[in-house]
């Protein structure tokens, strides 16, 4: 069982065409994951992207029918990650593989609890920061909305920098159970991951906002990042009357 602290996570980025052993790369790589008792992994589709030196392909071109790029995302311990390595070089004849340092916050299933008030400023983002990933089930609620609405919402509230909602293609999580996206709306067998960057301190701040929050089957880590740019979108300008 994956415990709270450090940890490794295992980030894998193919085409949604690579095969190996007469199937897709991340369907192979996510029975791998699976099979080595791993603690969880999701499957995130781009929306656009390359590979190489290849043609660029986007889901706003849905008549050019080009592969788009799959990340395929996994957290467990160092050894875990460092056992299954060897089996990932081998399915992934192209792509990226990459190893980073996290730190694993909650890995559980529980009730619910309301949450806490609070706001801040929101500052300018840019050098050391902290990542908050949050994976779950699009299923999972909270007071009779979807729950990464509602981290989202909490985030917003705290004046946290930005939020971000990914829907996983493929993933399975703590009961090994594999979750399908099968239609284009979310399903309620979908894997979402919410991703939120910000400081450390308003990071630890929406943590304990969510305590009560994401209690179900759920995976939270932390990374360290830099920042290298943080612009907000300037604000619509208002319709002038006449």
């Amino acid at each position: 069982m994956l415990a709270p602290g450090p940890a490794k996570k295992l980030v894998v980025t193919v085409n949604e065409s690579d095969r190996a052993h007469g199937r897709t790369v991340y369907n192979a790589l996510l029975e791998l994951f699976r099979h080595k008792g791993l603690a969880g992994a999701t499957v995130s589709r781009g929306i656009a992207g390359f590979t190489g030196r290849g043609a660029i392909g986007s889901i706003d071109q849905p008549d050019v029918q080009r592969p788009l790029p799959v990340r395929i995302e996994v957290v467990d311990t160092a050894e875990a990650i460092e056992r299954v390595l060897p089996d990932v070089y081998d399915l992934v004849e192209r792509g990226l593989v990459e190893v980073q340092d996290t730190t694993v916050v909650k890995l559980s299933a529980g009730s619910d609890a309301p949450p806490p008030a609070g706001r801040e400023e929101l500052v300018r983002l840019v050098g050391k920061a902290k990542m908050l990933r949050i994976h779950l089930g699009a299923d999972d609620r909270w007071e009779g909305v979807p729950l990464y609405e509602a981290i989202v919402k909490r985030a917003r509230q705290l004046d946290v920098a930005g939020a971000t909602v990914y829907r996983g293609i493929l993933g399975y999580g703590a009961h090994k159970r594999i979750h399908h996206a099968r239609a284009l709306s979310l399903s309620k067998d979908d894997p979402i991951l919410v991703s939120v960057v910000d400081e450390a301190e308003k990071v630890d701040r929406l943590l304990s906002a969510l305590e009560g929050m994401v209690t179900g089957g759920c995976l939270v880590a932390i990374s360290d990042v830099t920042v290298v740019k943080y612009v907000p979108h300037a604000e619509a300008p208002e319709l002038a009357a006449g």
